[in-house]
C-alpha cells in the first residue's frame, strides 16, 4: 500500500551511518537506527518496557509500518497533541516519545491492521520530514543518568510503590497481579516507567510524565499523582457507600413501616392517606352494578394492606379511579316531543329524510315502551353529504350527549377491549374512555369510518365491535381493564361509512343499513342558501355587508367548480368566495354590498374546474353509455367498441377489472349465439378483432353492471347503426340475455341527470329502488324497465 512512484529501501540499503545506539536489554543487543518512521498514536501515550496492542486503519501509519516491517521492524511511537485530527501535520505530533519494535503483526478482515508493540527506549524526534505517504524522523535516545543511593531517593522509590499499592487497592479497573509483577523489578528506571504506564489518565498527563527531564524529576511526578488520584478513588468510595447506605435505611424503613400498620391494624388504630380515603368516598356514592361494586371493595381490601407508595399500590388506586367516575347508572332523559325533535333535525339538515324518519320511529317506540334498546343505524353514502354532523344533530335533537370515535386506521383490538392490567401503563378501550369523558351511559356514539378499519398480529378490532354492535350482547360487554361487565345497550350506536365492501359480513349482519344518496342539485342550491351561507358570511367578518347569491350563480359554482355527491367541495368554493369579497372591502372601505352572479363568480374563482359535461345528443357508432357507481358518488360511462380485420381477439384496455372483463366475455358469447336476432353475420368473430375501451385509463374499473352497454357497444359497431341519443343504461348480462339487477342506482340516475341524459334503461328487478327515489331526480328522465337484453336492442336503436 506504498505509493507507487517510490522504491522500498531494502536492508543492504541502509548504511551504517543509520545506526544510532546499541541499547542492551536483558543480555540482548538492540541497534536502534537514527532515521525511522513515524507511528502517530491519538489517544495513548507508550513508555518503555511494556507490551501494547494497537491497531492500525490511517494510511499514513500503514505505510509507515510497511517500511519498518521490510527493515528492522522499528518504529518511532509519538503522541498526536490534539487526537481528533485524521491527518496530522508534523506541528500536530509530540517530539519526544518511545522507540518500538514490532512483535506481531496480523491483518484483519476489514483492512486494518493489529500490531502488538514493545516499547525499547525514550526517544526525541530531533527532524521531522515527509516520505512518501508517511513522517521519518531522526531521532535521538534520551538515557536517565541512575539516581545516586540516598535516603532521600530510597524513601522516594519506597512512597511512589506504597502509593501506587493503594491505588490500585482503591481502583477497580486494575487487576492485583500488576503489584505482583512490580516486586520483581530492580531497576528504578524501569520501575517508574512500568507504574506510569499503568495509571489511567488523560494522554496529556502521561505525556508530561514521559518528558520528565530525568529519573527523580519522572518519580517526583508520579509521586504527585499518585497522591491526587488516591484522594479521588477514597471520596469516590465514600459516595458509593453512601447511596449504599441509603439504599438500606430506605428498606429498613419499609419494613418497619410494614410492621407498624399491622401493629395499628391489630389495635384497630389503622390510618390511610388523604387520597385513599377521597377515594373511597368516591366509590361509595358510585352507583356501581353488583359486580363492580363487589369488585371495587376487593381492590379497595388490597390498597389498604399495601404501601402506598409501591408501584402496585398505583396500578389499584388508578383501577378504582375508573370503576368510580364511569357513569354506570348516569343518563339523559330523551326529548319525548317528535315535533321539536323533528325541527331540531330539518334546522341542521337538508333532506335525508330516510334517516330521520328512522330516528322519530325509534322515538314513538321510546314513548309506547318506556325501556328499549339502542339500535345500531349504519350511515352509510359518499363523502361530504352529512353523514357525522348528522349523527352529531341526533343527539342534540334527543337531548343525549354526543360521542365521536374515530376509526380510521384502527389496527389493535385493545383500541375497542383496553388493555389488561398486567401491562405498565395500561388504560380502557376507547369506548369506556369516551363514556368517562360523555359522563353518560347513554350517549349517541359515533363509529366514524368503520369501513376503513384495519388488523394486523395485535388482532382483530372489526371483530372486538361485534360485541359492541350486538343489543342482543352488549348488556355484559368486558373491557379486558375493568374485568367487570359494563352495560352498553342504552347506547345510540350510529357507525359510519363510504362503502359497506369494506366492512365483514357479520359486522353489517348487526347493523340497521341507511343510505344516504348524494344530493341533487337543487338541493345542492338550497344547502348553500339555507346553511353555508349563513355560516360562512360571519364567520369572514361580513355580516354588515349585504351579499345576494343568485341561482344561476350557485348552479354554476355547482356545475363547474365541484364535481361531488356531497358538499364540502362546494363550502370550499364558497369561502374561496367570500375571501376575496373580504379582501375587497378591506382595500375599498366603501363596499356595503355585493351581488354574486356568474361574472362575479368566474372573477373570484378563475377558470372553471370542469368543462361543461357532454349531453350525448350526437349518435355515434361503436359507442353506448353506461352508468357506474363509486364512492364518491356516479360517474356516466361511455364504452367504446371498435372491429378491425383479425382472428376471434377480444381486446379491452381502460384498467378494467377482472369482473368486468368476465362481463365483457359473457356479453360477446350471447352476440355470438344470437347474432341471427341482432341482423349480424354468425360468424363474425372469426374473421375480426374486438376492442373494447373505457376512457379515463387511469382510473380503476370494475363490476358487472356495464355488461349490457358492453353487448349494445358490440352490436353498434358490428352492425354499423349508431345507438339512440341521449341513452344511457346500466344492467348486468347473463349468457342467456337475462338482465340482473344493480346497486347504487340513485347515484347512477343522478349521474345522468347532471349528463342531461333523457332515456334510462335498468333492469325492471330494480323497480323497488325506483319507488323509494325522489320525485325530483326522476323528474325529466323517461326510466325504462327491462328483463332481457332483446328488450335493449329495440329500444337503444329505435
Amino acid at each position: 500500500m506504498l505509493a507507487n512512484d517510490r522504491k522500498l529501501p531494502t536492508p543492504e540499503m541502509d548504511s551504517k551511518a543509520d545506526l544510532g545506539f546499541i541499547l542492551n536489554r536483558d543480555g540482548e543487543e538492540i541497534a536502534i537506527r537514527k532515521r525511522l518512521p513515524i507511528l502517530p498514536l491519538k489517544d495513548m501515550v507508550i513508555f518503555p518496557y511494556m507490551i501494547y496492542p494497537l491497531l492500525i486503519g490511517r494510511q499514513i501509519s500503514v505505510d509507515a509500518l510497511q517500511e519498518a516491517m521490510v527493515i528492522d521492524r522499528q518504529v518511532f511511537l509519538c503522541s498526536q497533541k490534539r487526537p481528533n485530527i485524521e491527518d496530522p501535520k508534523p506541528s500536530d505530533l509530540n517530539r519526544i516519545g518511545v522507540v518500538a519494535r514490532v512483535l506481531q503483526l496480523m491483518k484483519l478482515p476489514n483492512g486494518a491492521i493489529k500490531i502488538l508493540v514493545e516499547g525499547l527506549i525514550r526517544a526525541k524526534a530531533i527532524r521531522v520530514y515527509a516520505k512518501g505517504g508517511f513522517y521519518k524522523s531522526e531521532t535521538r535516545v534520551i538515557q536517565y543518568r541512575q539516581i545516586k543511593s540516598s535516603l532521600e531517593n530510597e524513601a522516594l522509590l519506597r512512597n511512589i510503590i506504597t502509593q501506587f499499592h493503594d491505588y490500585v487497592r482503591l481502583n477497580r479497573r486494575l487487576p492485583e497481579e500488576i503489584l505482583t509483577t512490580l516486586g520483581s523489578i530492580d531497576d528504578p528506571q524501569r520501575l517508574a516507567d512500568t507504574i506510569s504506564a499503568h495509571i489511567i489518565h488523560r494522554p496529556d498527563v502521561k505525556q508530561k510524565i514521559l518528558e520528565a527531564k530525568d529519573l527523580k524529576g519522572q518519580l517526583l511526578e508520579l509521586s504527585l499523582l499518585l497522591s491526587s488520584e488516591i484522594e479521588i478513588l477514597k471520596l469516590e468510595q465514600k459516595i458509593d457507600g453512601s447511596v449504599k447506605d441509603h439504599f438500606s435505611k430506605s428498606q429498613r424503613e419499609f419494613y418497619l413501616q410494614q410492621q407498624l400498620k399491622v401493629i395499628k391494624e391489630e389495635l384497630g388504630e389503622g390510618e390511610e392517606s388523604v387520597e385513599d380515603l377521597e377515594l373511597e368516598k368516591k366509590l361509595k356514592k358510585a352507583s356501581l352494578s353488583k359486580e363492580a361494586r363487589a369488585k371495587a371493595d376487593s381492590e379497595l381490601g388490597k390498597l389498604k394492606k399495601m404501601h402506598p407508595f409501591s408501584a402496585e399500590a398505583a396500578v389499584v388506586r388508578n383501577y378504582l379511579d375508573w370503576i368510580a367516575n364511569l357513569p354506570w347508572q348516569q343518563k339523559t332523559n330523551d326529548r319525548a316531543n317528535i315535533k321539536k325533535v323533528k325541527s331540531i333535525l330539518d334546522g341542521d339538515h337538508y333532506g335525508l329524510e330516510k334517516a330521520k324518519k328512522r330516528i322519530f320511529e325509534h322515538l314513538a317506540v321510546i314513548r309506547l315502551a318506556k325501556k328499549v334498546k339502542g339500535p345500531i343505524l349504519c350511515f352509510v353514502g359518499p363523502p361530504g353529504v352529512g353523514k357525522t354532523s348528522l349523527g352529531r344533530s341526533i343527539a342534540t335533537a334527543l337531548g343525549r350527549k354526543f360521542v365521536r370515535m374515530s376509526l380510521g386506521g384502527v389496527r389493535d383490538e385493545a383500541e375497542i377491549r383496553g388493555h389488561r392490567r398486567t401491562y405498565i401503563g395500561s388504560i380502557p378501550g376507547r369506548i369506556i374512555q369516551s363514556l368517562r369523558k360523555a359522563g353518560s351511559s347513554n350517549p349517541v356514539f359515533l363509529l366514524d369510518e368503520i369501513d376503513k378499519l384495519s388488523h394486523d398480529f395485535h388482532g382483530d378490532p372489526a371483530a372486538a365491535l361485534l360485541e359492541v354492535l350486538d343489543p342482543e350482547q352488549n348488556y355484559t360487554f368486558v373491557d379486558h381493564f375493568l374485568e367487570v361487565e359494563y352495560d352498553l345497550s342504552n347506547i345510540l350506536f350510529i357507525p359510519t361509512a363510504n362503502t359497506l365492501s369494506g366492512i365483514p359480513p357479520a359486522l353489517v349482519d348487526r347493523m340497521e343499513i341507511i343510505r344516504l344518496p348524494g344530493y341533487l342539485e337543487f338541493e345542492k342550491v338550497n344547502i348553500a342558501r339555507r346553511y353555508l351561507i349563513p355560516k360562512l358570511q360571519p364567520e369572514h367578518g361580513l355580516v354588515k355587508i349585504k351579499i345576494e347569491f343568485s341561482e344561476k350563480a350557485l348552479l354554476h359554482i355547482i356545475r363547474n367548480y365541484t364535481r361531488e355527491a356531497g358538499v364540502r367541495e362546494l363550502e370550499r368554493k364558497l369561502k374561496a368566495v367570500f375571501r376575496r369579497m373580504a379582501e375587497e372591502v378591506v382595500l375599498d372601505g366603501r363596499k356595503k354590498e355585493f351581488v354574486a352572479d356568474v361574472r362575479a363568480i368566474e372573477n373570484f374563482l378563475g377558470v372553471p374546474d370542469y368543462l361543461e359535461p357532454d349531453d350525448y345528443s350526437k349518435p355515434v357508432v361503436g359507442v353506448a353509455i353506461g352508468l357506474a357507481w363509486t364512492q364518491f358518488g356516479g360517474e356516466v360511462l361511455p364504452v367504446e367498441v371498435a372491429v378491425m380485420k383479425g382472428k376471434e381477439k377480444l381486446s379491452m384496455t381502460g384498467k378494467l377489472g377482472k369482473v368486468m372483463q368476465e362481463s365483457a366475455q359473457a356479453a360477446l358469447s350471447f352476440i355470438r349465439e344470437n347474432a341471427k336476432d341482432f341482423k349480424i353475420k354468425k360468424d363474425f368473430f372469426s374473421r375480426s378483432e374486438i376492442h373494447i375501451h373505457i376512457p379515463e385509463g387511469a382510473v380503476d374499473k370494475d363490476g358487472p353492471s356495464a355488461g349490457i352497454t358492453m353487448a349494445t357497444a358490440i352490436i353498434s359497431a358490428l352492425s354499423g347503426k349508431p345507438v339512440r341519443p341521449r341513452l344511457a343504461m346500466t344492467g348486468e348480462i347473463t349468457l342467456r340475455g337475462d338482465v340482473l339487477p344493480v346497486g347504487g342506482l340513485n347515484e347512477k340516475i343522478l349521474a345522468a341527470k347532471r349528463s342531461k341524459i333523457r332515456y334510462i334503461i335498468i333492469p325492471a328487478k330494480n323497480q323497488k329502488d325506483l319507488k323509494e327515489l325522489a320525485p325530483e331526480l326522476k323528474k325529466g328522465l323517461n326510466i325504462i324497465l327491462v328483463n332481457n337484453y332483446k328488450e335493449v336492442y329495440e329500444r337503444a336503436f329505435e
